[in-house]
């Protein structure tokens, strides 16, 4: 992918995060990691609560929207570039940038906006290291002459 389609697409997730509906970002977090890992990282302690806000039929309280979009942000980032299984690994997996914590439990932990910055950085850093990896093994080998 052409660097300016990559800006294009990580522009284009980050514009989503912000202006599309929450109860659609509940959805989307509910089918791709699950509704107890929703809720965990949103701060929850009922799942079921997800269910009612990927339904509309109830708003998350600001500071869980604030989690929920930041999660779909970096979600978005990983799915993308590596799929289901690996969004839903490294959300839930040690992150050496986050200090090893993993990136659901400091969404989970935080209060402000500065908190959650650090997920999609280190959401947007390993889904470019890995499209470059893909880019670099799409090469054709070199034949030493």
């Amino acid at each position: 992918m052409p660097v300016t389609a990559e800006l294009n697409a990580l522009e284009r997730i980050e514009e989503d995060a912000v202006r599309t509906q929450i109860s659609k970002i509940a959805a989307f977090l509910q089918e791709r990691l699950g509704q107890k890992p929703t809720a965990y990282l949103s701060g929850l302690e009922d799942s079921k609560t997800v269910g009612q806000w990927a339904a509309g039929k109830a708003q998350p309280r600001d500071a869980a929207q604030l989690r929920l979009r930041h999660a779909y942000q970096a979600v978005r980032l990983i799915v993308e570039a590596f799929g289901d299984e690996t969004g839903k690994a490294w959300i839930f997996g040690t992150n050496s940038q986050l200090d090893g914590e993993a990136p659901a439990f400091v969404l989970r932990h935080a209060r402000l906006p500065e908190d959650v910055s650090p997920v999609v950085r280190a959401a947007r850093s390993f889904a470019e290291s890995g499209r470059r990896k893909r880019k670099f093994a799409d090469r054709p080998e070199r034949v030493a002459r």
